[in-house]
């Protein structure tokens, strides 16, 4: 049964000019391990990666019922690729309660995400 569902569609350039403004914008959005993986990438696939990541959170959270803030923040939520390359929500604030899938999105401009969570 489906419990929630959320989409987000970000601007990457929006994105790029927040990371240029405040250096800790990637460490405020990223977890440990996401942004052990985002050093590892060229300038433009890390403002693709982050813009990603921050678009798949928002998903989640508009699932969730909340939206980031009070009562959800992006650090409780964290997506890694597989094996394959498929982004997998492996930390979440319902993981014991229910699954979380996400498909994420790019153009050269924008990404857009949508996250499920079904029990």
């Amino acid at each position: 049964m489906i419990i929630g569902n959320g989409v987000d569609v970000t601007d990457l350039a929006r994105i790029q000019r927040a990371q240029s403004r405040s250096a800790n914008f990637a460490s405020r959005v990223l977890t440990a391990a996401e942004l052990a993986v985002y050093e590892t990438l060229t300038a433009k696939r890390q403002v693709e990666y982050l813009g990603g990541r921050f678009s798949a959170k928002e998903s989640y959270s508009k699932a969730y019922g909340t939206g980031i803030g009070t009562q959800l923040s992006f650090q409780e939520i964290e997506i890694l690729n597989d094996d394959l390359g498929q982004p997998q929500v492996v930390k979440h604030p319902l993981k014991d309660e229910a699954q979380a899938f996400i498909s994420i999105s790019h153009t050269a401009e924008l990404v857009f995400t949508e996250v499920l969570l079904e029990k």
